[in-house]
């Protein structure tokens, strides 16, 4: 089993990243949130998961071992498999998802696409108390609260968009997601400053959609 990995990291993408280790590169699948903390060309450690199936072998990737922990929880839930899994934690922070668990709050759970009041039942039920106790403070929600981007504003990353809409949200959401949270780092930095690196828009319009504000 391929406990971590350290080493450089190579490449980055909006659903993934490769760190080379003693020569090899080595990719996996992560949250928008480690992708975040990631930076090419710079040392980097990752916990990670292997998933074993009869046709493939999917290495998946955690900025600590608390989110790899709620991964492997979910993952024993009936009806969540890793796609699933990674798009509670792309929404949920660990310590959100156990205030949803504890709350049996269903709705901060179906604001994860692909996930029904019914599934989100079940998640509730399966997983009980599983995760532990909440660990630390809740971080602020990056473009929360945010108003909504004009229509006449500047196209939204499509990069960003595209990765929304395959995680299952509408196109109309998404963009106004993006479009929102763009919006929001110009207003805090200036027209002058540098765009938001992928990874980090990927989190926060994931984060926006996660408080509610849904297409």
């Amino acid at each position: 089993m391929i406990a971590s990995l350290r080493g450089t990291v190579l490449e980055t993408s909006l659903s993934g990243a490769t760190i080379e280790v003693g020569g090899v590169g080595m990719t996996f699948q992560a949250t928008p949130a480690t992708l975040a903390g990631l930076r090419p060309g710079q040392e980097a450690l990752v916990h990670t998961e292997l998933i074993v199936r009869e046709d493939s072998l999917t290495l998946v990737g955690f900025a600590d071992a608390d989110e790899r922990h709620c991964f492997r929880v979910l993952m024993g839930a009936k009806g969540v498999g890793a796609r699933l899994a990674l798009a509670v934690l792309s929404v949920h922070t660990p310590d959100t998802l156990r205030r949803a668990i504890a709350g049996a709050d269903v709705a901060a759970l179906t604001r994860v696409p692909g996930l029904g009041p019914k599934g989100a039942q079940r998640v509730i039920i399966d997983v009980g108390d599983k995760l532990g106790p909440v660990t630390g403070e809740e971080p602020a929600d990056a473009g929360t609260g945010a108003g909504t981007a004009s229509s006449t504003g500047p196209a939204p990353c499509p990069d960003v968009v595209a990765a929304l809409v395959q995680l299952g949200w509408n196109e109309a959401a998404a963009a106004e997601a993006v479009s929102t949270v763009e919006a929001a780092h110009t207003a805090a930095n200036g027209e002058g400053a540098a765009p938001m690196p992928v990874p980090e828009l990927l989190r926060a319009s994931l984060r926006w959609l996660g408080g509610g504000h849904r297409g």
